[in-house]
């Protein structure tokens, strides 16, 4: 069996990543047709944490930013990805506080983990690589977290096991506080998709076999 119909098998458990998520989240949106960010500096990410902070007081305790969500206006001041022209958001970012820890959503090995320097990049993160007899191996990775609490490369583990947390802005990439979740198959990671949290619209028709979307991963 392949990901994502791994969520409609009886054999197979997926656990959440986040323990406890209660009530709807906050949708957030970060797309060019949202207004969030006309009245401020994209790479202030601190003021938009307030800004987030406001919004979620006494309704929301978490939030999503979207899978596939076309981030030209944000990603604006990045000059590798204005070269490239690769704005569509490869993740699902789940918002959370800082500190939150992270649960693998099922077994899992390390196969990445290190830390990525420079404002708008991923700063500390971690690929877990999921193995089993029911299903094609593949890869799930998490963007912007602790830098001092990732786990070495080959540590082993459970669904449902705590393997980071949330990062901070000094550690997180300068980002609002929250993780970016990639499902990558075997195929996009042999094509270099580790490095690669947005695709051109060019490449938008073959992403269901490369960065399928992490939806069926993420459960509450």
């Amino acid at each position: 069996m392949i990901y994502p119909y791994i969520a409609y098998s009886k054999n197979i458990d997926i656990k959440p990543v986040f323990s406890n998520l209660k009530g709807d989240p906050l949708v957030v949106d970060m797309s060019n047709h949202s207004s969030l960010f006309d009245d401020m500096d994209v790479r202030d990410q601190k003021e938009f944490q307030n800004r987030l902070d406001r919004m979620m007081q006494d309704k929301y305790s978490w939030g999503v930013s979207s899978y596939l969500e076309n981030r030209e206006k944000v990603l604006s001041s990045c000059p590798q990805m204005v070269e490239e022209q690769r704005f569509y958001h490869l993740g699902l970012d789940i918002i959370v506080p800082l500190d939150t820890p992270l649960h693998a959503p099922l077994s899992a090995t390390v196969k990445k983990s290190g830390y990525e320097a420079g404002d708008g990049n991923y700063g500390g993160h971690v690929l877990l690589m999921h193995e089993n007899p029911g299903f094609e191996t593949f890869y799930s990775f998490y963007g912007h977290l602790n830098s001092e609490k990732l786990p070495p490369t080959g540590t082993k583990y459970s669904a449902g096991d705590v393997f980071s947390y949330i990062g901070g802005f000094h550690e997180n990439g300068n980002w609002f506080y929250h993780t970016h979740l990639q499902v990558i198959t075997q195929k996009g990671y042999d094509l270099g998709y580790l490095s690669k949290g947005y695709c051109t619209a060019e490449d938008l028709a073959e992403m269901d076999t490369i960065c399928p979307s992490p939806l069926s991963l993420f459960k509450i």
